[in-house]
């Protein structure tokens, strides 16, 4: 999304081709996606690429004016990308298992409640995470809330998103905007093959067949 506002179209979005080997960890210890290669020399962690192109591409400015609304969108940033996502992740791991751990789903389920009630208390109201524009804060919470509305269902938990009328009228406005609707279509697209791919089994063999290699290495 960040790419997009920007504008930036010398970098190629791709899979890496040895994505969950060994080989792959060798060169990204971290072991996960995104990670940005830089001729070879590679860059882990979403938000660490947001600042670093934040850096390299300052036009237009997805940052603050001033250190106080920079650090606004830090922070709202990060309740997006650590404060859902991760805990999103961590939930979504039990919508495809048999059986499902059920006080798993209700710890990360409660975790998202959470903090969706604190964004709720710091989310403008304009159409925009803040600042009246569209800033790193609307990066990391467009992908944040797509988790928040489609995975808590398929663990058998309410959508939140609509119970915080800031969160929900934020939510609803940010889709028009063209970078976030455009993103939200992949988002949509890679969902629908994820379950795809659970459900014809594909995906729990490359898993396993990962982890069986990351064992033996």
């Amino acid at each position: 999304m960040q790419i997009y506002a920007k504008g930036i179209t010398d970098i190629a979005i791709e899979l890496p081709a040895n994505f969950m080997t060994p080989q792959f960890r060798e060169t990204n210890p971290i072991g996960r996606i995104p990670v940005l290669d830089i001729d070879g020399d590679l860059m882990p962690e979403s938000e660490v690429i947001a600042e670093y192109l934040e850096e390299i591409y300052p036009h237009p400015r997805l940052l603050g004016d001033t250190p106080r609304e920079t650090a606004h969108i830090r922070t709202l940033a990060r309740m997006g990308d650590v404060y859902l996502m991760n805990n999103m992740f961590m939930l979504s791991g039990q919508t495809y298992v048999e059986p499902r751990n059920e006080a798993a789903i209700a710890f990360f389920a409660s975790q998202v409640a959470r903090n969706i009630k604190a964004l709720d208390a710091m989310i403008g109201t304009d159409g925009f995470a803040c600042c009246a524009r569209l800033t790193m804060a609307d990066c990391a919470l467009v992908p944040g809330l797509f988790l928040v509305e489609n995975v808590l269902p398929a663990a058998g938990k309410a959508n939140l998103i609509a119970a915080h009328a800031n969160v929900a009228g934020y939510w609803k406005q940010i889709q028009t905007n063209d970078h976030a609707a455009r993103i939200l279509r992949e988002l949509h697209r890679g969902l629908l093959q994820r379950r795809e791919m659970i459900a014809n089994g594909s995906f729990a063999k490359i898993i396993t067949a990962a982890r069986s290699a990351l064992g033996e290495a």
